[in-house]
């Protein structure tokens, strides 16, 4: 007895201390060496309200982009995805109820046009950005309810691309970048 309860309290002290002590500075240490030392990207708007830029933010009035989905409600302190696979009833109504509400505020619009992820969340739920596709479908909303010529709707747009994450992927426009951006548009 005495064999397993020695060696099974002191594994319990080394990984007390390595998961309460080095492991905590050690990721700390790596943040420090991250852009803005792992804080995160915190943007103001012309109101003086702070955002994260790299946390989805939820935005559905018709004057701005639209974000992606979220299955979390755009909560940070929970991010995950629905779990829920693309034969699951109850996702299909989700992913249908999302086609027609989109459809709905973006009339003229096919439902064969709409970019997945206009209609999909991400696996966390947080994602701060929509595909250029996503961005670009929406142009003609915005400008029609904004009173903004649309070519300058589209010229935002193009200038919010950016390109592959590492070089893989899709172009993608962070949204809420472009919807502040989009506030100062004069």
């Amino acid at each position: 007895m005495k064999k397993e309860i020695i060696p099974s309290i002191l594994l319990t002290i080394i990984c007390i201390l390595f998961f309460s002590g080095v492991y905590p500075v050690v990721m700390w240490g790596i943040a420090q060496l991250a852009p803005n030392k792992g804080e995160g990207f915190i943007l103001k708007d012309s109101k003086g309200k702070y955002y994260y830029e790299n946390i989805g933010q939820k935005f559905s009035d018709d004057k701005y982009f639209w974000s992606r989905p979220s299955a979390v409600g755009y909560n940070a302190a929970g991010s995950g995805g629905s779990n829920k696979g693309p034969d699951n009833p109850d996702y299909l109504i989700t992913v249908q109820a999302a086609i027609d509400s989109f459809m709905l505020h973006n009339p003229g619009i096919n439902k064969a046009d709409i970019p997945s992820d206009m209609v999909t969340a991400s696996g966390s739920g947080l994602d701060p950005h929509i595909s250029a596709e996503g961005a670009e479908i929406q142009v003609a909303r915005i400008a029609k309810v904004r009173g903004i010529d649309k070519s300058k709707v589209e010229a935002l747009v193009k200038a919010h691309i950016e390109g592959p994450m590492l070089g893989m992927g899709p172009e993608r426009v962070n949204v809420l970048k472009l919807n502040l951006d989009l506030d100062n548009l004069k």
